[in-house]
């Protein structure tokens, strides 16, 4: 990965930050988007303090214009773009018969299209290239989730889109990784959306428990330098796959179980 200029969306902290670090400490050029101006200068700040060579914009994934000029930057600055990483989401936690079509319309604007809006602007330079498009998606891609309908939804489509971009790429000899990390220990919980599109404020889970980002983010650099094309993390994770695909039915009812056990489930 030494030189290789990546750019991570929403990668201001969590697993973007994470990946942001791990590509950085093996010699890349990193630029990083966020929304928040203080988190993502004070990431920039801190990487750079660790020598690595990062530059950060303000973007809004679910602009498309904002896509259109984080790969410009990416070119100005760096020359090129040999991997994006589509990291950028949100998540939700509500019934969705209590749901705004609102609040499913922001998450799919996010998780969705923003990831098919940067992989637009950045596939020609990766293609050139023989990089890599890599979307950060969610065993919730696999199965849907009770109360994160919403969320679901939007991994299932990302899912879908990333697959059959593989095969579209395969002969440029292009690569795409689908990586699907379980529960891991980020702030995706805490700014979730609820029905009105408030935010959720308190994660609903045990954050300790999780797999945390810096061990996530390896996994999906290893992915990467191997040019893997899917990976499922975690033993819960694998075992829900897994179990979804032979015991649908005993699937329904063990993930229904675990997560209305959550604090202040909806359901």
């Amino acid at each position: 990965m030494k030189d290789k200029v990546v750019i991570i969306t929403g990668g201001s902290s969590g697993i973007g930050k994470a990946l942001a670090a791990i590509f950085g400490e093996n010699g890349s050029q990193i630029l990083i988007t966020g929304r928040n101006e203080d988190e993502l200068n004070r990431t920039v700040s801190e990487l750079t303090g660790k020598g690595i060579k990062i530059i950060g914009i303000i973007a809004d994934v679910s602009k498309e214009a904002d896509n259109k000029r984080m790969a410009e930057t990416a070119i100005e600055r760096f020359g090129t773009i040999d991997i994006l990483v589509n990291n950028a989401g949100i998540s939700m936690r509500a019934l969705f018969e209590e749901t705004a079509v609102e609040v499913i319309k922001e998450i799919m604007s996010t998780n969705f299209f923003g990831a098919v809006y940067a992989t637009k602007y950045c596939l020609p330079e990766i293609i050139k290239n023989c990089g890599s498009v890599i979307g950060i998606s969610s065993i919730a891609g696999y199965r849907g989730l009770p109360g994160r309908t919403g969320y679901s939804a939007s991994k299932f489509a990302l899912n879908g889109f990333l697959e059959a971009l593989r095969l579209e790429l395969a002969p440029k000899g292009t690569h795409v990784l689908t990586a699907c990390p379980g529960f891991t220990s980020t702030k995706i919980r805490t700014r979730a959306l609820t029905k009105d599109g408030s935010i959720q404020g308190e994660s609903p889970r045990q954050e300790n428990n999780m797999m945390t980002a810096e061990e996530c983010a390896h996994y999906i650099y290893d992915a990467t330098v191997k040019r893997r094309r899917t990976l499922v993390l975690t033993t819960q994770g694998k075992l829900t796959v897994f179990m979804n695909k032979w015991f649908p039915g005993l699937a329904d009812k063990v993930i229904f179980n675990i997560l209305s056990r959550e604090r202040d489930s909806p359901f």
